[in-house]
């Protein structure tokens, strides 16, 4: 099998067109043609990510994140982005991330965290001319929950110890708006949507005091797209079931206490 192999079976579910302009989804270290036996899927890729991959002998690691944001003026050891790239190349590791695109998918990053909130009817916040596909999501629960069992949900559903959220009068909530990562720009647009609540990585101070009622809930932006993994791997497992995929035990670069 060979990294193209790979990077055809993420594409088929999540294209790069679906990017955003300002993402660098893709293949950024290694060549197509080489061959993969082993893959390490991670949220980010680290040095300690890099160096597990050369332990567990894998030839590719698949992020969510992107390694490289901004173009790379030099190869030495000075920056962590710059020694996982040297780490990476010498090891014969290639380096694969789907932001953005697997973001706006249909079935992608959003779609996976509303699978688990139970909700129904989703479909998209923003859509994007001409595709199926956008950023956010909103759905609706199989039943209306009281706001503070909701909250606990969230709680268990995403194992936060607290969160973030605006004050609010609303009994109940039935309509759900989520966008995992740093979603706040689509406040707006589950404001229009009819959304309750709405669900995200990171929300600004301020914005919670435009909110309108509706319930705004900051969850942590590892937290809200943790699952990412879980979705990578069943997308490989399924398309590869003669590869080997092993998700990262040491991609955080945060540790919570």
């Amino acid at each position: 099998m060979r990294v193209s192999d790979v990077m055809k079976a993420i594409e088929s579910v999540a294209p790069l067109r679906l990017q955003e302009e300002y993402d660098n989804s893709g293949l950024q270290v290694g060549l197509p043609d080489a061959e993969v036996r082993r893959v390490l899927v991670s949220l980010d890729i680290t040095e300690k990510v890099v160096e597990e991959a050369v332990e567990k002998d894998c030839q590719m690691v698949v992020s969510h994140h992107p390694l490289i944001f901004r173009a790379l003026k030099k190869l030495t050891d000075s920056t962590w982005q710059q020694r996982c790239v040297s780490l990476a190349i010498r090891s014969g590791i290639a380096l694969y991330s789907a932001h953005t695109n697997l973001d706006n998918a249909r079935g992608g990053v959003n779609f996976e965290i509303a699978e688990r909130l139970g909700l129904r009817d989703v479909d998209f916040l923003q859509s994007k001319p001409g595709e199926d596909a956008g950023s956010g999501i909103v759905g609706t629960l199989e039943t209306p929950a009281a706001t503070e069992e909701f909250l606990s949900k969230l709680k268990t559903v995403f194992d936060l110890d607290c969160f973030a959220c605006s004050r609010t009068d609303r009994q109940s909530i039935s309509r759900v708006a989520v966008c995992g990562g740093a979603g706040a720009f689509l406040i707006p647009e589950a404001k229009a949507a009819g959304a309750d609540c709405f669900i995200t990585g990171e929300i600004h101070y301020h914005d919670f005091f435009e909110n309108d009622g509706m319930l705004l809930c900051s969850i942590g932006h590892y937290e809200s797209e943790q699952y990412t993994q879980e979705l990578l791997i069943r997308l490989l497992a399924s398309s590869f079931p003669e590869l080997e995929v092993i998700k990262a035990r040491k991609d955080l670069a945060v540790l919570y206490r």
